[in-house]
């Protein structure tokens, strides 16, 4: 499509100045074919992910409507989630922000009702609420929806999912019947199209597959894994592609946050986002992630609609999404602007069978690879050394290094081969440079951080399981037989837990601890990082 700009679309001037403002000259496909027709007041049943510019697609046409002297609501735009209200509200905020006189107010679930109440005493003329706050003030007769002329449903699929469709209906049944009536989606299925079909007349349909809907720069690759080893096998992947940004999804907030926990204690740079953080959180970790601050954000779909960063290099589906299309909105968020993507799917058990829809709906191929051994990731780091070493050697001036070098060699007595061993080795840090391969087969544990002669060890299970320290140390003796006088300090966590085991005793706890359950749970047991 043609670029068009904003000044090309019969925009009002104070709107104009805001979007100037806000950096904005060309408008998105969306918006091209969104705009014009919304301004002619007819209703519109809009295709469109999140990140299209949707919002200012209906929030352009909607301000051109509101009149700032009428302090009556006129609009009413409902949304999913809080976070969504709270973003849509701040946007609109923005776009309005020449147009002196209009009040825009986001109301949802968690936040003070009276504080809202008086809000909308005040005078508000747009509402941007989730469905169940709007009902909540429709019960109390705390707003009235006589005056509105427009009414948007943002993310309607995503609402429906939710829940609230029933209360959707109720809403749009108590709105004035002659309004116009918006409805986005970024699917289209039955239930969308029967709200669309009894509460819009003669809708007009705008659809704009986003260029991120397209997957032809993106690699995929999967991976068919236990679910207990899905964190090693992350770990591995993050350190052998080693990606400048990268999304991790899960199907769960509790996912989210166990996950984090896990990768930061690995030392990783994470944090998780999903529907239950508060919007200053939300935007602590965004920054945080578009900044580079962050290197890994773990997210739930919901929480991930938004998310717009261009550098993503990765993307990981921890979980595989429940929906077929939720694959393609995931591994869009990378391959962007030119760049080549990756995308990396963790598979469990039958869980093939729902990969293999996966490829018939996005009409792709994706490889299965095999789970890279931990020498795997000792070799992929020794290459980018070298790599480094050689871009040093053939481009930069090494005469004093060199000189520096040959006089401590001379007083010495080692080659410049062991030298250069003993630096490689450094350079890569406290990992195993002999390797080691499949969890349990490990020559050398390094520093884990434990009293001399021990070992410590990392179990993924914790003081919110109802686990005692007597209930790991009795897992440990009765797999393994050695004598509890032999285990050392058991330091317990909400989540997990460090056990100190001998040195000589640790590689067959690792390897009699595999299948082990404490408390009924199968659990991950592993060397620790150095603290």
């Amino acid at each position: 499509m043609e670029t068009v700009r904003f000044d090309e679309l019969n925009i009002a001037e104070p709107i104009l100045r805001a979007i100037t403002d806000m950096g904005f000259e060309e408008a998105t496909p969306i918006q091209v074919k969104a705009i014009p027709i919304e301004m002619t007041g007819v209703d519109v049943l809009g295709q469109a992910q999140t990140g299209t510019g949707k919002t200012a697609a209906f929030a352009i046409p909607l301000l051109q409507k509101i009149n700032p002297k009428e302090k009556k609501l006129q609009s009413l735009v409902l949304c999913p989630t809080r976070e969504l209200a709270i973003q849509v509200a701040d946007e609109i905020r923005h776009l309005a922000k020449y147009l002196h006189g209009v009040k825009v107010l986001p109301i949802y679930g968690g936040q003070d009702i009276v504080k809202q109440i008086r809000s909308l005493k005040a005078g508000t003329q747009i509402m941007i609420g989730t469905p169940g706050r709007v009902m909540d003030h429709m019960r109390r007769k705390t707003i009235k929806l006589d005056q509105i002329h427009t009414v948007i449903l943002d993310e309607a699929d995503e609402m429906l999912n939710m829940g609230f469709r029933e209360d959707i209906e109720t809403i749009l049944k108590d709105v004035p019947k002659e309004r116009q009536t918006i409805l986005f989606s970024a699917t289209m299925p039955k239930p969308i199209l029967e709200i669309a079909g009894e509460y819009q007349k003669d809708a007009q349909l705008i659809k704009v597959v986003k260029k991120e809907l397209t997957v032809a720069n993106i690699e995929q690759y999967y991976y068919e894994v236990k679910q207990k080893n899905k964190d090693e096998v992350l770990s591995r992947l993050l350190d052998i592609y080693n990606p400048k940004l990268s999304l991790v999804f899960c199907n769960t907030k509790r996912k989210v946050d166990e996950l984090v926990e896990v990768l930061q204690n690995r030392g990783y740079f994470a944090e998780g986002l999903h529907g239950d953080l508060k919007q200053s959180q939300r935007d602590r970790v965004m920054n945080g992630f578009r900044n580079g601050k962050t290197e890994i954000l773990v997210a739930t779909d919901v929480a991930a609609r938004g998310i717009d960063v261009d550098d993503v290099e990765a993307v990981f589906n921890y979980d595989l999404p429940q929906d077929d299309e939720y694959y393609v909105h995931r591994i869009g968020r990378t391959g962007r602007a030119g760049r080549t993507g990756m995308a990396f799917s963790f598979v469990v058990g039958k869980e093939a069978y729902k990969l293999r829809d996966i490829m018939k709906y996005c009409k792709t191929k994706i490889v299965l690879q095999r789970i890279p051994s931990l020498n795997d990731v000792v070799n992929t780091k020794y290459d980018k050394i070298m790599d480094r070493v050689r871009n040093m050697v053939q481009e930069e001036d090494l005469t004093s290094a060199v000189e520096m070098l040959e006089k401590r060699l001379n007083e010495e007595d080692f080659t410049a081969l062991d030298m250069a061993a003993a630096l490689f080795k450094m350079a890569l840090g406290t990992e195993n440079a002999d390797g080691y391969d499949a969890v349990g087969e490990y020559f050398d544990f390094g520093d884990t951080g434990a009293e001399e002669g021990m070992v410590r060890l990392f179990i993924n299970i914790g003081k919110k399981q109802n686990v005692r320290p007597g209930d790991i140390l009795g897992a440990i003796t009765g797999e393994t037989g050695i004598p509890g006088r032999l285990v050392g300090t058991i330091d317990m966590y909400d989540r997990y837990t460090f056990v100190e085991v001998p040195r000589e005793h640790a590689r067959d706890v690792l390897q009699a601890m595999q299948d082990a359950k404490i408390k009924g749970k199968v659990i991950n047991i592993e060397p620790a990082n150095r603290k």
